[in-house]
C-alpha cells in the first residue's frame, strides 16, 4: 500500500467462476482506459469459491481471456477476504489517495448503468480531492 500512496484505488474482489464478475469486466476495463492518465489503479483480488478455482494457472488463463492486465492478488487462504469482511463477488472498494476505504459497492456493473455512473462519479471526486491535497 505504501507504493500506492497518492493513487486512488478500485479494489475488485472476484473469482473466475463468477458470471457477474465476467459481465462486469467490460465496464471495469473501459474505466481503466478512461482514467489511464489519472492517479488511478485497479487491483483485483481473486478469492476462490470452489476448490478448482484455487489453481493459479487457471486464474491467469481467465485473466488473459478477459484482458485483465492490472495486478491480481491471489487470496487462496481468504486472508484479504476476511480482513475486508467481504461476502460477495464482485465487490468493489474505493480507496482514497491516503489509503482509506471510502466506499464499498456490491454487484454486477455495466457501463452507463446507474451503479457504474455512481462509482465513476465517486472516483472522479476522490481524484479531484487528491489533486487538491497535492497543492
Amino acid at each position: 500500500m505504501a507504493e500506492l500512496r497518492g493513487r486512488v484505488l478500485l479494489v475488485d474482489f472476484w473469482t473466475f467462476g463468477c458470471w457477474n464478475c465476467y459481465r462486469s469486466f467490460p465496464w471495469l476495463l473501459s474505466l481503466e482506459q478512461r482514467l489511464a492518465d489519472e492517479a488511478f489503479t485497479v487491483i483485483s483480488v481473486h478469492r476462490p469459491e470452489f476448490e478448482h478455482e484455487h489453481d493459479i494457472g487457471k486464474v491467469r488463463e481467465q485473466a488473459a481471456k478477459f484482458g485483465l492486465t492490472h495486478p491480481i492478488m491471489i487470496d487462496n487462504d481468504f486472508a484479504y477476504w476476511q480482513a475486508m469482511n467481504n461476502r460477495y463477488w464482485p465487490t468493489y472498494y474505493l480507496i482514497d489517495a491516503e489509503g482509506r476505504i471510502r466506499d464499498t459497492i456490491i454487484g454486477e456493473t455495466h457501463a452507463g448503468q446507474k451503479q457504474a455512473l455512481a462509482i465513476e462519479a465517486k472516483l472522479i471526486a476522490l481524484l479531484n480531492e487528491a489533486k487538491k491535497d497535492e497543492n
